[in-house]
């Protein structure tokens, strides 16, 4: 039986994907990821399609050191069932915000590097900031209008 193929991994999957990741807790391998997004998205990526987009890399490669034995926050499974899950929404989202940071920050380093290159080739604030050119998504020549076109036919319904 054929395997249906996964859908693209579009910004939207991308996010969940790194959502996972932001809150896993265990041992993180590929596998692991990949089955944790098979339960979630019912779509199975292999290790190569999710390590092609850098921020599905970066954020792997960003929680695998922060699970590192020597980056324990601490966390004990003392107390209240509310306190721990308190404990585990809140290393959830400072791993967020830090692999957030760190994406902010290659974000500027890459508009540094754009707009050094701009810098060099004479284009200036003004001609960056031009709006960009209206899609014209409703008129689509059809083949027939195209032949009518042609030098040396005769159109009978256009005036000159």
């Amino acid at each position: 039986m054929r395997r249906i193929r996964a859908p693209n991994l579009e910004d939207e999957r991308i996010e969940i994907i790194v959502g996972i990741l932001d809150g896993w807790t265990g041992k993180l391998t590929w596998e692991a990821l990949i089955e944790a997004i098979e339960l979630r998205t019912h779509a199975r990526y292999t290790r190569q399609a999710l390590h092609k987009h850098q921020r599905i890399r970066q954020a792997f490669s960003f929680r695998k050191k922060a699970m590192m034995p020597g980056c324990d926050k601490g966390e004990s499974n003392d107390g209240s069932p509310e306190l721990r899950a308190t404990m585990q929404r809140m290393a959830r989202l400072e791993a967020e915000n830090e692999r957030l940071r760190t994406e902010n920050d290659q974000l500027l380093g890459q508009f540094a590097r754009w707009a050094y290159n701009a810098h060099t080739r004479g284009l200036d604030e003004k001609f960056l900031n031009r709006a960009l050119p209206d899609v014209n998504r409703g008129q689509t020549v059809h083949e027939s209008a195209r032949d009518d076109d042609r030098p040396g036919r005769a159109v009978s319904s256009r005036r000159p």
